[in-house]
């Protein structure tokens, strides 16, 4: 008898337990919604006009973190707080989503992109990347390196997803200037 009275307290410490706790998932996040394309835009499916490469620990969907005012060295991650894909995939989602980097082919090498902490309550988000451009018959046209920064609304994950996808919006703007001074060119 007694241990059947400790196997019901067994379970139904177990029973508690399962239901009063439950598991926590992660918010999962993208750049949000692309503008709309206009009518004179289109998006290249065809061929590959545009590719987004990064080095192997930037192919992580965890969103990172550094603090300034601490060990340099050290990153971090947010743990309820995750991207839907790579940052190098959503980067080149949001680039061919905009349309505005057509007739050219695009190689991108995404070089950093993670939150830095100034201090506890202060962070900014920033993006630096490698740019080549090609003509459509494969003839290089040039190449540039972007570093773009951006304070963020608050020092949190939710500063940071919105930051980025600010950011985003400001590389294809970025990049089509580019593209236009250097078509302008003799």
């Amino acid at each position: 008898m007694k241990y059947v009275n400790n196997g019901l307290l067994c379970v139904g410490v177990l029973l508690t337990t399962a239901c009063t706790h439950s598991p926590i998932h992660p918010f999962v996040h993208d750049f949000g919604l692309p503008a709309p394309i206009t009518n004179h835009q289109t998006i290249h499916t065809e061929a590959r006009t545009l590719t987004v490469d990064a080095p192997t620990w930037l192919w992580d969907n965890r969103l990172r973190y550094r603090r300034l005012y601490a060990p340099q060295t050290q990153i971090g991650f947010y743990a309820l707080d995750l991207w839907i894909a790579p940052p190098p995939e959503l980067l080149e989602q949001r680039l061919m989503a905009s349309g505005k980097l057509q007739n050219y082919i695009l190689t991108i090498s995404l070089q950093s992109f993670e939150q830095q902490f100034l201090t506890p309550d202060q962070s900014r988000v920033v993006m630096s990347f490698f740019v080549e451009a090609y003509s459509p018959d494969k003839k290089k046209l040039g190449s540039q390196l972007f570093y773009l920064e951006e304070q963020t609304a608050t020092a949190n994950a939710a500063g940071a997803v919105n930051g980025f996808s600010g950011l985003t919006s400001k590389a294809a703007d970025n990049i089509q200037d580019w593209l236009t001074h250097l078509s302008a060119k003799p």
